[in-house]
């Protein structure tokens, strides 16, 4: 069989579970998008890519009733805050979950037409969902996590730093939902904001174009690290020259300083954008160290 036909079938299952196993699109602000911009349209989708995002959603993947552990996962893709990866860091990592018994929850956030605040509102209100439905979905109000890629990565860290900060909140009675992660995972994430290692378009975007020093400061999310901070999974490769391997290290610094859990793997090659491909030297064993990490926590039932 040709790799050709092999990737058509492999195409074809992720189209069949994709059908079979989204159950519903959630509105994340049924009660109005806060400061929803009077040229709101609909969402634009090319070359697997999302973007143009005015009215945020969370697309339910539940695990399957025989496998579910009561774990579920928000998964937020990157995209520079321009775009959302929404196949290969979306989709393709959602059905990975639900293999290993985990429901995945699949954000679309606001990006640069809106800028901070609104990714990070979005980001909490869907853990505070999550949470506030966790009877309803089938998980457990203490295991929902979050994962991101690349600037998702930014905003999973920015949801695991700060959960309880004034501008993740709109005044609406969700707020009194705790929106911590209970376990964050960061795959190459963009984590400062300083010029000297951020990635010049997610902080163009989600900043603008002239930030203030308060500004910059508080999502550099390095310096947001408490200890309170959940448990950390990182990736990233030495070889990135789209997001630096010191923005996963600044990370992974200031989570030890604040004696916060973590595991960390750097790797010699990988690039940036890798997702769930195979056959990329070690970094494609990612997967399996992120599913080693959560069964050693006890996020998957350990073996």
């Amino acid at each position: 069989m040709n790799n050709l036909l092999l990737k058509l079938l492999g195409l074809l299952s992720a189209a069949a579970w994709l059908n079979a196993a989204e159950s519903e699109v959630i509105n994340l602000w049924p009660e109005g998008v806060p400061d929803l911009r009077a040229d709101a349209g609909p969402e634009k989708v090319e070359n697997n890519r999302v973007s143009e995002v005015h009215y945020p959603t969370l697309t339910v993947f539940p695990a399957d009733a025989a496998k579910a552990n009561g774990t579920a996962v928000v998964v937020c893709p990157g995209g520079g805050y321009a775009r959302l990866a929404i196949e290969h860091e979306g989709y393709e990592f959602a059905r990975w979950l639900n293999e290993r018994g985990v429901s995945a929850f699949l954000l679309r956030y606001r990006l640069g037409e809106y800028g901070h605040p609104a990714p990070l509102r979005d980001a909490l209100r869907a853990i505070r969902v999550v949470r506030s439905r966790a009877q309803q979905f089938g998980i457990a109000t203490d295991r929902i996590g979050i994962i991101g890629f690349s600037a998702g990565g930014h905003l999973a860290s920015s949801a695991a730093t700060l959960f309880d900060h004034p501008d993740g909140k709109t005044g609406a009675a969700l707020d009194a939902v705790s929106a911590r992660p209970d376990f964050a995972a960061l795959i190459y994430p963009v984590i400062t904001m300083d010029e000297a290692f951020t990635h010049p378009g997610s902080r163009r975007n989600l900043l603008g174009a002239s930030p203030t020093a308060g500004l910059i400061e508080l999502l550099s999310t390095d310096m947001q690290v408490s200890a309170n901070t959940p448990p950390v999974f990182l990736v990233h490769s030495a070889d990135d020259r789209t997001v630096p391997i010191e923005n996963s290290l600044l990370f992974f610094q200031a989570l030890r300083k604040a004696g916060v859990s973590c595991e960390a793997h750097f790797h010699e090659t990988g690039g940036h954008g890798f997702g769930m491909r195979s056959s990329m030297n070690t970094v494609s064993d990612w997967p399996a160290r992120y599913e080693a990490w959560m069964r050693f926590h006890g996020w998957i039932d350990p073996r």
